[in-house]
């Protein structure tokens, strides 16, 4: 008598898959451990550890497919109410971006514990979320973007978070498509490209309905030490301070947004970032492993009343905002502390409950849509199934490589842009 087919292809279809699972998350990390010279990624983990493989999937998909009807929705309505009110498409906007940026909160406060301490005096922990603010920081690890989320969503202006971003970010699928829908400056790093679209995109900023964060690394690339010790070859040759834990600020951007924004923009919130030396250094590697680490935050704030009028002092100042900067990561390095009162933020519940609405949702949709389709019941589905999980796991690696410090430029092109500016 013939068996059923279902009966075969099933039990067959998810060993295959899982097997499969198993062998992509091995080439996964393999591949990241040869390509980038990362050890982590093959030396022993602790015992909590969770495996990738159990864990990149499932997040992917639950990040890509809620992603995608965010973006969808984003999409009509881009088209649909922008073009007539886009005071009315940001407030929603907001709205839908949180739903999707608050996953990856989630990743950072519940899956990796990731303990963030914020210093700050009172005037700048008041101010915080109450206002327009132009962000510069230090670029030390591979997420300190997502620290910023964190930090704005404890704030309470995650969804009207900006940023200045390299031109490549907005085609990520999802999350970068999501930033552009949001108004995130996407440059091309050529001053000579970059300034008119700079400038277009701050002075559109004037009407912002919410308070924003726009955040600005005006050292213009992540720190690693190759760009360290080139950032020190061209501090000699220039007679300036050599900088030991920071890279020499590109000031024309800065300079450029200071002239524009002076006049809606009330703020300056200088952030200084930086991981203990007994903490192991987070990447998006380890939080999806659920690793847990600790980052120091201090954010001074500095009122845009008082800044220079002319641009050589702007730039000025910004560069000497970095030399100190630079001293005070070397007394933290000293002390394991910034002097500022650590100020408590927290690990508030909406990210979680966020989380659960997307998976209980998504895991409905997909059941309702096996039983429908019987996705499994033939060869060609089955095929569809692997097919579509393993474009998963190749996106899920492009956004870990995408975030590693060792995919941003070289130091030769950074130390070339610092030349130029």
């Amino acid at each position: 008598m013939a068996v059923p087919l279902v009966l075969v292809v099933l039990p067959l279809g998810l060993l295959f898959l899982l097997s499969g699972l198993i062998v992509n998350a091995i080439q996964i990390i393999s591949s990241i451990s040869v390509a980038f010279g990362r050890e982590e990624a093959a030396a022993a983990e602790p015992a909590m550890a969770v495996p990738l493989v159990l864990v990149v999937l499932p997040l992917g998909l639950l990040f890509l497919l809620s992603g995608l009807i965010v973006n969808a929705i984003q999409a009509v309505l881009f088209l649909s109410i922008r073009p007539f009110s886009k005071n009315l498409y940001r407030r929603i906007n907001r709205f839908l971006a949180e739903l999707l940026w608050l996953q990856l909160v989630w990743l950072v406060d519940w899956w990796a514990g990731v303990k963030i301490q914020l210093h700050a005096d009172d005037e700048t922990y008041k101010s915080m979320g109450t206002e327009h603010a132009l962000v510069i920081s230090n670029h030390r690890s591979d997420i300190d973007w997502l620290i910023g989320w964190i930090l704005a969503q404890r704030s309470g202006c995650l969804g009207s978070t900006l940023a200045v971003m390299k031109k490549s970010s907005k085609f990520l699928p999802v999350i970068g498509w999501s930033m552009w829908f949001a108004e995130y400056l996407f440059l091309e790093r050529s001053w000579a490209k970059d300034e008119k679209t700079l400038k277009w995109g701050l002075q559109r900023l004037k009407d912002f309905p919410r308070p924003f964060w726009l955040a600005l690394f005006v050292e213009g690339t992540r720190f690693t030490p190759a760009k360290l010790l080139a950032a020190q070859e061209y501090a000699a040759s220039q007679s300036l301070p050599a900088p030991r834990n920071v890279l020499i600020p590109r000031t024309k951007g800065f300079v450029s947004a200071v002239s524009i924004m002076r006049d809606f923009v009330p703020a300056i919130y200088d952030t200084t970032v930086i991981i203990p030396k007994d903490s192991p250094q987070p990447t998006m590697l380890r939080i999806l492993k659920g690793q847990s680490s600790v980052v120091h935050v201090r954010m001074k704030r500095h009122a845009m009343s008082e800044m220079p009028k002319s641009e050589d002092d702007v730039s000025k100042w910004c560069k000497d905002i970095f030399v100190a900067k630079d001293a005070l990561l070397d007394k933290h390095l000293a002390t394991g502390t910034f002097d500022e009162e650590i100020r408590p933020i927290g690990r508030p519940i909406k990210s979680l409950l966020v989380t659960l609405f997307w998976s209980c949702l998504l895991l409905y949709g997909a059941i309702k849509l096996f039983l429908w389709t019987q996705l499994l019941s033939t060869w060609k589905g089955v095929g569809f199934t692997v097919l579509g999980l393993a474009l998963v796991t190749a996106v899920m690696h492009v956004f870990i490589m995408f975030s590693q410090s060792e995919r941003s430029s070289s130091a030769k092109a950074a130390r070339n842009r610092v030349k130029k500016d």
